[in-house]
């Protein structure tokens, strides 16, 4: 065949005249077609560039290019991934890793997060080539991190050959930087912009600038590129939150009939800033003299986030809460309007606080490559790489407390209602309603690098049915490191209501009330001027903590302030109580430390081959990829013997442990993959791929820190003498350092369809089989007695314990409509539609109806398929992150110094995660009948599944024209204005847990270039 060699990771010769040809196009590339010739550029050129990446790839790929230099379609990556076939992403601030956050989810993003393809978040990321990742405690990027002005494209290869590197068994994501030979000579291009966000009102400026060259010597050919990025937003999000419905039949005062309603104790509201700062620096250097061609390039982002938040929060026991005569109910029997108090507790306990999170990212990567055609047929490369990655956040909060008398709520809409009378608004406005209540701090620390070594080769064959062997070595060292507070000291009480009172143990003798003098000050009035931009009534004003509390260091100086309060309540006899003598949380202690090392040693064959003088050409690739992996963790087992009571026989002797060890664990897997093209026309092509994949565990997951004890459970016989009745052996571990990757058999067929520079449809079916996916399971930690018997201890951990599948397809069409007349001509559409159907094993009972009474085994079933908090077992939990339906719409125009782009992308609902913050606790009301604590408060340990609601935002932009090297743009995004929610599932369907807003943002641009 004379196809050009296009492949995801080639770094010879052929990869570089592709990124010049898609650089070439996105300035002045002719359509390619029967039709009159047609200048075109911008828009519809990074249309065509894209579409012959796909059309002419080894394997099923997906590309976008950019529309010039430094301007993809959108204002970040995760945005430009959405718009592409099969792929989605999330739009919460989640950390995956539980060191580098406060266990708490959901935060509406002001950007979009995570990535998934075709319904799996196993994505693995590369920049030109060659893997890229983040310090997060995972293994791919932080999509938001990276600066889309440095790129020149983006691709997604949806079924990986042997060629590529392991690691993606959703897909592979391919971040494309510019080279300095991918011009012709002196190529510069600079923008500038200012963006303005509707709900916060500030103008935030971005820059960019790149500037190329190359020279002709008698040392050879010399090329050198720069390229520089800075860019800013500033944000606000507006956000609603309605707690968890609980099952009452006493919960209307003066309602006998014993109907089953269920009720939230209340509902919650918040205000949020974000201020994000992204900076970029790529630079390149590129030599060639004969068959030699060498490049080094250098990429480094800097990402910094902070938010600020204030926030209503409600508190209350829910068999404690009662509703108003009259409240209204929907056919459920969930609770719609109604008014909620709490006269057993004084009042619905509530809480108001000021809140500073912020993370600073920066990752920097630095490569070499070198190509040299040996001979006519042979050539090789060789190629080495460094990446460091790192990482810090804080997270400190200070809450006030308090109960107010009432709370009016109306449920019924797509956004809660609160009705505030004369009464309610008085009481949060007084000082004397609000005591300080609690302090958090958090901070973490994370590094993560990876050098690596490639060589690679490709041996072409005068041969009519094969074209090349490609072959290659690879070899890795790669480390993580991340710290932080130790978990249960990064919050800590002030004044808590239940350290307070009369009763002997309670430590306070008083709360600490704003209205004492002692304690006024350090707080400031929250008024909520426009809310959701009027979608709802504005909440009343709170008194909050001044923010000044929460800055300024970990922990913040203000701490020390707020807890020197609490001495001048602690009685004389508890001074020396932990709440009473507060210290910083420690940093980097064992459990707040993570430490993971890794190497990895591959070799790939690949065979690529045509059959051109078939009927109806067919071309391909098989390959195999063998990887092998070592992991080494550092970390510690703890045991401590238990007390044991004098005279006390049968509890075994298990010498104490609290030594650091290092954990191995080594594994090789076996990777074939086969790709299969038929040409059945000029236009048509048919491809079929079938391979092998693994997703190595996220280090996070991997922690090496596990908890044992052993528990006797005794009685005294009739002589006061203990009797040994059982012995518990639990633990728990922080990470599992023996996991295995999840593996997956990958299927594809595709259509496509090609019949124009820029029109194709194209149809794609898919099937992905998973095994050992990774779950948190019961498992057993063996240790050995002093008389040499083994006890095995219950504890739960990560274990590769749930298989599962991914069924779906994907449908495309592209198209500009030349043939219209005059203006119309320049019309143009872009759809895509993905539907997927996941299913989830993790061994769970098929008939299971109950999660109660509580066990260490409901417990754990209960956190794996979801426990109602009347006691209920939910299960059948689809593959999270997984949206059924997803779907994306634009509606383009190019004509003449006009261009323009009307995009419209939503997603389905989705499953978040069974166990996060904010979806399991204690308060349950147990409504088995055969449970001894039927009818009893916090009487189930409950478990509700997160779910993101439907999500769809149209975003427009235009651009114009004025000279052939200016171009002036406009954009809006979320010009729909629309509304981000979130459920929690229980047995009487999904309840609205959340809803965000952030309004409108505007951008204006001029770009010059030459």
């Amino acid at each position: 065949m004379n196809n050009p060699k296009k492949t995801a990771i080639a770094m010879g010769v052929a990869q570089l005249v592709l990124m010049a040809s898609g650089a070439v196009m996105a300035q002045t590339a002719p359509a390619v077609d029967a039709t009159p010739t047609v200048i075109v550029s911008g828009q519809r050129a990074a249309l065509q560039s894209a579409q012959k990446l796909k059309q002419n790839a080894d394997e099923i790929i997906d590309s976008v290019v950019a529309d010039d230099i430094g301007k993809l379609p959108d204002k970040s990556v995760t945005e430009v991934l959405q718009r592409m076939p099969g792929v989605t992403i999330n739009r919460t601030l989640s950390r995956s890793d539980p060191l580098q956050g406060v266990g708490e989810d959901g935060r509406f993003a002001a950007e979009g997060t995570g990535v998934s393809i075709r319904g799996l978040n196993y994505v693995r990321s590369e920049l030109n080539g060659r893997d890229s990742f983040s310090a997060n405690g995972g293994r791919a990027l932080s999509f938001e991190d990276v600066p889309p002005e440095l790129l020149a494209g983006v691709d997604i290869y949806k079924n990986p050959s042997a060629e590529q590197i392991e690691g993606g068994i959703g897909g592979l994501v391919n971040l494309r930087t510019a080279m300095p030979f991918d011009f012709k000579g002196l190529k510069a291009a600079v923008s500038a912009e200012a963006s303005r966000a509707s709900l916060r009102g500030n103008t935030k400026p971005s820059l960019s600038g790149m500037v190329s060259n190359r020279w002709e010597t008698p040392l050879g050919q010399f090329g050198a590129l720069l390229d520089l990025s800075h860019s800013e937003i500033s944000t606000r999000s507006n956000g609603m939150g309605v707690g968890h419905y609980y099952s009452r039949t006493d919960a209307v005062i003066g309602d006998t009939s014993g109907q089953e309603r269920w009720i939230t104790p209340g509902v919650n509201w918040n205000t949020s800033d974000f201020d994000r700062t992204r900076d970029g620096l790529y630079g390149a250097l590129q030599w060639k003299k004969g068959d030699i061609l060498s490049g080094l390039t250098y990429f480094k982002s800097k990402y910094k986030l902070v938010t600020a938040e204030n926030a209503l929060y409600t508190s209350s026991n829910p068999r404690n809460v009662t509703l108003d005569p009259g409240a209204t109910f929907d056919a459920s029997g969930a609770l719609l309007t109604g008014t909620l108090r709490n006269t057993k507790d004084n009042g619905i306990g509530f809480g108001s606080n000021a809140r500073s999170v912020g993370r600073e990212s920066e990752t920097t990567d630095i490569a070499w490559n070198t190509k040299w055609r040996v001979s006519p047929q042979l050539q090789v490369q060789a190629d080495l790489q460094h990446t460091r990655s790192t990482t810090d956040g804080s997270d400190n909060l200070v809450a006030l407390a308090g109960q107010m008398p009432k709370q009016t709520v109306n449920l019924s809409g797509s956004i809660p209602v609160l009705t505030f009378d004369d009464a309610d608004r008085a009481f949060l406005a007084k000082p004397s309603s609000y005591n300080w209540d609690s302090t958090q701090q958090h901070r973490d620390h994370a590094v993560a690098t990876q050098s690596a070594l490639r060589l690679d080769g490709t041996y072409s064959f005068d041969h009519p049915v094969l074209n090349d062997l490609r072959f290659g070595v690879r070899a890795t060292d790669r480390s993580s490191l991340t710290q932080a507070n130790t978990p249960n000291s990064q919050w800590t009480a002030l004044g808590a209501t239940w350290a307070t009172g009369d009763a002997g143990w309670q430590p306070l003798s008083s709360f600490i009330n704003l209205a004492d003098p002692r304690f006024a000050g350090n707080t400031t009035t929250q008024a909520f001027n426009g809310f959701f931009n009027g979608k709802t009534p504005l909440p009343a004003p709170l008194i909050v903590p001044d923010a000044s509390l929460t800055t300024g260091g970990s922990p913040p100086p203000g701490f020390t302030t707020l807890h020197n309060f609490v001495q001048a309540v602690c009685k004389p006899d508890h001074k020396s109580d932990g709440i009473c003598n507060w210290t910083p949380a420690p940093f980097g202690d064992p459990i707040a430390r993570n430490q993971q090392s890794e190497r990895t040693t591959s070799a790939f064959g690949q065979l690529r081959f045509g059959f051109e003088n078939l009927p109806y050409p067919v071309d391909g690739t098989v390959g195999l990829r063998v990887v092998r992996t070592e992991e080494t963790a550092v970390g510690r087992t703890l045991f401590t013997p238990p007390t044991v009571a004098a005279g006390l026989v049968g509890v075994p002797v298990i010498a104490a442990i609290n030594d650091e060890q290092t954990l191995h664990h080594n594994y090789t897997n076996t990777l074939p993959s086969l790709n299969l093209r038929l040409k059945a026309g000029s236009e048509l092509q048919f491809r079929f791929a079938v391979s092998q994949g693994i997703s190595r565990p996220d280090f996070y997951r991997m922690q090496a820190y596990t908890t044992l004890g052993v528990n006797p459970k005794t009685h005294n016989d009739a002589a006061g003498n203990p009797v040994l009745d059982s012995i518990e052996y639990t633990g728990s571990a922080n990470g599992n350092t023996m996991l295995k990757p999840t593996r997956s058999n990958n299927f594809d067929l595709t259509a496509e369809y090609y019949f124009g520079a820029s029109s194709s449809a194209t149809l794609s079916l898919f099937h992905k089989k998973l095994k050992d996916i990774v779950v948190d399971k019961t498992t057993y930690y063996p240790l050995t007695d002093s008389a040499g018997q083994v006890h095995n201890f219950l504890l739960n951990s990560p274990v590769n314990g749930a298989d599962g599948r991914v069924t779906g397809f994907e449908a495309a069409y592209q198209q500009y409509f030349d043939k219209l007349p005059g203006l119309l001509s320049g019309i143009g559409v872009s759809l895509n539609y993905t539907y997927i159907d996941s299913r989830l094993d993790m061994g769970l009972p098929k008939d299971r109806q109950w999660c109660t009474p509580s066990s260490a085994g409901n417990d754990l079933v209960a956190s794996l398929g979801g426990c109602d908090t009347n006691g209920r077992f939910l299960g059948d939990l689809p593959v999270s992150g997984l949206s059924k339906n997803a779907f994306n719409v634009a509606l383009l125009y190019d004509k003449g110094p006009w261009s323009a782009r009307l995009a419209y992308s939503w997603r389905s609902q989705a499953l978040g995660s069974v166990h996060t913050w904010g979806t399991y606790g204690t308060d349950g009301i147990d409504r088995n009948p055969a449970s001894p604590n039927a009818g009893n408060g916090y009487s189930v340990n409950y478990v509700v599944p997160s779910w993101s609601g439907g999500y769809g935002q149209a975003d427009l932009g235009v651009q114009y024209k004025p000279t052939e090297n200016t171009t002036l743009a406009f954009d809006v995004s979320n010009l729909t204005d629309a509304l981000y929610k979130s459920y929690n599932q229980q047995g009487i369907g999904l309840k609205l847990t959340g809803v965000n807003y952030t309004g409108r943002r505007f951008t204006l641009q001029a770009r010059y270039s030459f």
